[in-house]
């Protein structure tokens, strides 16, 4: 009896993670350009803790943040077309995974992406469980398989801001922008 409760425990837990892992909070797009990023914590897959955007203060980033697993193929065209181009600007993947049972089931979460990221993208991988509702209002998610786009200045602000899926276009205007930044901030 006690290994039948124990399994229908774990078929239910099972249920209500797969439910909740794909459920964000509809929140109306936001458009945080000039505001300085918030506060959050993350860890990265290698296991090194952060303080985003503070551990990046001094040199402008490039946050690519999803909300949902399958935001990661809006993430992988952006950093392809981004590589094409040889950007020159630091980048972390920033999957935020808001709710309770995510965060219940964290170390599993970041197991599957392990298995799915080669071992050399580890670090560049920041995942944020705790305050990802930090990173979901300030955002907005509407339309969660598109991932935010958010260049950050050396000094944590957002200084270039998209949420409407990749763009040609737009990854070419983003290039342009971090290069002036880099310019810029030489002289």
């Amino acid at each position: 009896m006690k290994q039948t409760k124990s399994k229908l425990y774990l078929i239910v837990m099972a249920i209500m993670s797969l439910f909740f892992i794909g459920c964000v909070p509809d929140i109306p797009r936001k458009n945080p350009v000039g505001l300085a990023f918030p506060q959050v914590q993350g860890t990265s897959l290698k296991g090194n803790p952060y303080t985003i955007p503070d551990d990046f203060s001094g040199k402008p980033r490039l946050l690519l943040i999803g909300y949902i697993q399958d935001s990661q193929f809006d993430i992988d065209r952006w950093l392809l077309g981004l590589t094409q181009l040889k950007t020159p600007v630091a980048i972390s993947e920033i999957p935020a995974v808001p709710g309770i049972i995510p965060r219940m089931t964290a170390n599993k979460i970041d197991s599957g992406m392990r298995s799915g990221i080669p071992r050399e993208d580890w670090g560049s991988v920041i995942t944020v469980y705790k305050d990802a509702d930090t990173i979901t209002n300030f955002t907005g998610t509407a339309d969660p398989l598109n991932s935010r786009v958010a260049l950050l200045d050396r000094n944590g602000k957002i200084i270039w801001f998209h949420d409407r899926g990749y763009s040609a276009s737009l990854v070419s205007d983003l290039d342009r922008v971090v290069r002036s930044l880099n310019t810029s901030s030489v002289e």
